[in-house]
């Protein structure tokens, strides 16, 4: 058992759909890098800075899907019969892509304020609850990593999420809720009216696609590593309590003789002479 749980966390957590995912994902990236960088213009407020907007708007929205499908994913392990760990390692791989994003997110945002509002962060109300969002689900990581079964872990847990994805809607319309340095959205907004010029949203549909390819390949692969990290503890597990187990009947084997379960003594050496307290070797 021990071998063949070796064995599979060695082995890579590739296949063929996922690597070609993952070269899919790559040119996409490429492409964002050439068009970001070269072909898209300038715009006529943020002159070059507007550029990290190609990183920062994917991001943000692919932080916002990692935490949904987290969400998602929680809810079925909670409310369906088979109680299934694959949809809590779904969530859990998940999670930590999406703060890996919000992690872009907020660096990108801090240095876009920095050249547009001449300060790496404000106390804004969009700056604030996307950082609270992103403490949140580094708590959520957190809580993951505590003692107790699969199954303790995949409850907290999911609990846990179900909570956490409701401060989404809060960071989306927080710009609107309160005054806010922040822009409105530009792409999705309410009235339906792009402002944007064609090349400029072409490259950030662009940016969007790559993030989307790198977020589920980053997700496969890190959903295959948790399941072989679990396979490895409950196996460690199984080994340690077969091995303790083992020792135990060997112990009493040891103390057994023929395993009749009487203990090996020697009772003639333990006969004694009439009145005098001392063993008498032989027989009767």
């Amino acid at each position: 058992m021990a071998h063949q749980v070796s064995e599979t966390t060695r082995s890579s957590t590739g296949t063929r759909a996922t690597r070609t995912l993952g070269i899919a994902a790559l040119i996409g990236v490429a492409w964002l890098v050439a068009f970001g960088l070269g072909f898209s213009p300038a715009d006529r407020d943020q002159a070059e800075s507007v550029r990290i907007l190609y990183v920062h708007v994917p991001s943000a929205w692919l932080a916002y899907l990692a935490f949904i499908v987290t969400a998602i994913s929680s809810a079925i392990y909670l409310f369906s019969k088979r109680h299934s760990l694959g949809w809590d390692r779904l969530a859990g791989a998940s999670a930590e892509v999406g703060v890996l994003f919000m992690g872009i997110t907020l660096v990108t945002g801090m240095l876009w304020g920095r050249l547009t509002w001449g300060v790496f962060w404000e106390w804004d109300a969009r700056l604030t609850t996307t950082a609270f969002l992103f403490v949140t689900y580094i708590g959520y990581l957190a809580v993951r990593r505590l003692g107790g079964t699969f199954e303790q872990r995949a409850r907290r847990s999911a609990v846990l999420a179900l909570l956490a994805v409701l401060e989404i809607p809060l960071v989306h319309w927080s710009v609107r809720l309160w005054r806010s340095l922040h822009q409105e959205a530009t792409v999705l907004r309410p009235d339906g009216d792009v402002r944007m010029d064609g090349l400029m949203l072409f490259t950030l549909l662009v940016g969007i696609a790559a993030f989307t390819m790198l977020y589920a390949w980053l997700v496969i692969h890190r959903q295959r590593t948790l399941a072989a990290d679990d396979a490895l503890e409950s196996s460690g597990l199984d080994v340690a309590i077969a091995a303790r187990r083992a020792e135990a009947v060997h112990d009493a084997a040891a103390e057994t003789p023929g395993g009749s379960g009487v203990p090996n003594r020697d009772f003639t050496s333990e006969r004694r002479g009439p009145g005098t307290g001392v063993a008498v070797d032989g027989a009767a």
